[in-house]
Formats: C-alpha cells, sequence, structure tokens
C-alpha cells in the first residue's frame, strides 16, 4: 500500500542549548560516552554536530554518580556540542524482550539485570527524565515501549498504551524539575516523544494524537524500523510522519543507511542516528560517493562501498575517497589502510571511523546545499 505525500523536508536549524544544529543531521551513537576509536577533537574535525548516548547503558557504566562527578556528560567526554540521549526504551526490547532472564517490563518502568551483575536497575519514566537533566543533555526522550512491527496485535496494543502512559509521566517530572531548577528558556532540553504502533495505522494514529495533546518539543519514530527482510518500512514510516504537523522535527530513530537517510529526508524527517557507520568502518566496510556531486535521482548509484581487506588493495596507493577530505582520505593510501586492518592494528579503526563519520557529514551537507531537488 502506498500513502500520500510526506510531509515535506523542513530545514532549517535546532536551538539546543550546547549550539544549533542544521538539518538533516546525522548523529553517532556515543552509547557509553564515547564514539568508539575516536575523541572529541577527532568528530570536530569529522564536521559532526551532535552525538547520541545512551541512559541504559550510562546508568550502568560508568554510573550515574561516577558521571556527575566527572562534571556531566560533555566534561567527560569532551564533547561540547549537543547531545542526545535515548532513554533505553529499544534497549528494554532488544535485551529483555529477547531473554526475559534479565528483566521485565510492567506498567511502572523497566526492571532490568545484566548479564553478569549482582545488582537490579529499574528504569521509570520519571527515573529516565531526571537522569537524561542530571547527565546535561540536550534533547530528552520519554521512556517508550518498544516492539519489533511483526510483532502480534495484542502486543502492539499494550506498548503503545504504556508509551502514552509513560510520555505523559514524563511530561510531568519534566516540567517539574524545570520549575525546580529555574532553567531560562534558552537553557531548556527539549522533550521529545516517541510514536509507536508497529505497522499498524489505526494504533499509530492513536500514539500521535496522544502525543501531540500531551505536548512535546519533537518526536521520534519509535520501533525497529526494518522489516524481516532487512528493508526500510517506508509506508509505516511515511504514514507516521504524515501523522505530525511538519513545523515539529522527526527523528528517525536507529536509521543509518545513507540510501535511508537519503530517501528520508525527502518524506519528511530530520535528525537520524545509528550505529552502522562507526560498526561497518571497524569491520573495513568504507563509504564513498561516486562523483563529487550527488544526484539522488531513483535507481541512481550515488555511493558505493569500499571493502577495504580485499586482497585487491593491497599495492593501492590511493584514498579510499578522493572526494574525501579526511584525515584518513588526505594522509593515507587504501594499501596503507588494508595493511593496518591485517596487522590489527588500532589506527586502522580510528582512520576508518573518521572516514566513515565524515562521510556521513558531507551526506547532510549535499543535501542541505540542494542536490536533494534532484531526487526523482
Amino acid at each position: 500500500m502506498q500513502y500520500g505525500p510526506a510531509a515535506q523536508p523542513q530545514y532549517g536549524s535546532l536551538q539546543l542549548p550546547h549550539g544549533a544544529i542544521d538539518l538533516p543531521v546525522f548523529m553517532p551513537d556515543a552509547t557509553l560516552g564515547v564514539v568508539r576509536s575516536t575523541d572529541a577533537t577527532d568528530l570536530r574535525n569529522c564536521q559532526l554536530q551532535a552525538l547520541v548516548m545512551n541512559t541504559f547503558h550510562l546508568m550502568q557504566r560508568p554510573g550515574t554518580s561516577t558521571i556527575q562527578s566527572l562534571g556531566g556528560l560533555h566534561t567527560m567526554s569532551g564533547w561540547q556540542g549537543p547531545i542526545v540521549t535515548d532513554s533505553g526504551g529499544f534497549q528494554a526490547y532488544s535485551l529483555i524482550q529477547q531473554n526475559a532472564k534479565f528483566g521485565s517490563l510492567n506498567a511502572d518502568g523497566i526492571t532490568f539485570k545484566p548479564e553478569g551483575s549482582d545488582r537490579k536497575f529499574q528504569l521509570t519514566p520519571e527515573k529516565a527524565v531526571q537522569l537524561q537533566m542530571s547527565y546535561g543533555a540536550d534533547i530528552i526522550m520519554c521512556l517508550d515501549y518498544c516492539t519489533h512491527v511483526d510483532a502480534d496485535a495484542a502486543l502492539q496494543a499494550e506498548a503503545v498504551t504504556r508509551t502514552i502512559d509513560w510520555a505523559r509521566r514524563c511530561k510531568k517530572e519534566y516540567e517539574r524539575l524545570l520549575k525546580q531548577k529555574k532553567l531560562a528558556e534558552e537553557k531548556r532540553p527539549l522533550l521529545f516523544g516517541v510514536v509507536q504502533g508497529g505497522g499498524s495505522e489505526e494504533l499509530r494514529r492513536r500514539c500521535a494524537e496522544a502525543l501531540l495533546e500531551i505536548g512535546f518539543d519533537g518526536f521520534g519514530y519509535g520501533g525497529w524500523p526494518l522489516d524481516k527482510h532487512g528493508n526500510l518500512l517506508t509506508d509505516i514510516i511515511t504514514y507516521t510522519r504524515n501523522l505530525i504537523p511538519a513545523h515539529y522535527q522527526m527523528h528517525a530513530l536507529g536509521v543509518g543507511h545513507p540510501g535511508s537517510i537519503a530517501e528520508l529526508t525527502r518524506l519528511g524527517y530530520g535528525i537520524f542516528d545509528c550505529a552502522m557507520p562507526t560498526r561497518d568502518a571497524r569491520h573495513a566496510r568504507l563509504y564513498s560517493f561516486t562523483s563529487a556531486s550527488t544526484s539522488f535521482a531513483s535507481g541512481e548509484r550515488w555511493f558505493t562501498y569500499i571493502y577495504v581487506n580485499d586482497d585487491k588493495y593491497i599495492k593501492n596507493n590511493r584514498p579510499v575517497s578522493e572526494f574525501c577530505d579526511c584525515l584518513c582520505c588526505t594522509h593515507y593510501s587504501t594499501g596503507y589502510l588494508h595493511h593496518l586492518f591485517k596487522i590489527n592494528d588500532t589506527l586502522f579503526f580510528r582512520l576508518a571511523t573518521i572516514h566513515n563519520l565524515r562521510f556521513m557529514t558531507m551526506l547532510t551537507q549535499r543535501i542541505r546545499d540542494g542536490y536533494y531537488g534532484q531526487i526523482g
């Protein structure tokens, strides 16, 4: 089934306590306060604008008291730009729903005990907001109940009911903390609600309408964004975007494939995050544009993968991409990267990660610069 046109892309910038971000924006996952193999200077040099960190994991390691002792996430990590904190709904889905021995979800929130740990953790909607605000986040995500699109109808309905209830509790706690902290408007972190509902139009609409009534600064597309074959769920993602007025920004949670970003930007999404580009880098799959300028016309191959572990690159003295200005491409050959990978040197992970992240920022820049108008 095909739906009508989605909301048109809303470019411009989003003003946050630690600076403005130009849209569309891709954010790498710095789950535990670090983008693996890089430091904050590397990330700035890649022209990244913001990072995503995860409350579910950070409350375990290094722990909230340690984060506060180290001055909050910005001071601890050395990253002074905006930080978005994911509440942990997706992690609960992937950890608990796949193996019940690790914890449970109920009306009050999430209780879990990580493998190898003797300590139980509890994450309620109120605590999720408290932690994210104490960490100094610029965008706070409401705790939500994530599901896979193939989950049965009863579970999808339960997830929507709990997501709405948790969102209402998050908003109440958020407003209480704002009043308590007496934050000026420019210092106020934004609060995003997350639209759940699986592949059901009815549930997506019910969730979106309830969240709009509660009132949030922006919204996330919740739930696993791919079908069982790994294809982007374009129809329901489009439908969900159309449920939210175009002046609200929407975060396509967990979406980071270059082709998916190009497609969903056209559909009206402006914020993206994913671990895939950095994970691909560490496994020697690097991204490259096929030309100096990008046409996103349907069916055109505008980027390609470079598998630098392939022996055909042993003596290749060219950079990974002639269209890239990153540290990796301006200083080192593909053959040298192949060598670093084969000897398992940590420099490979750093250079490869820098390259893929610079590709992602160049992608969103090309979209902002107007190439997007060429989409067919």
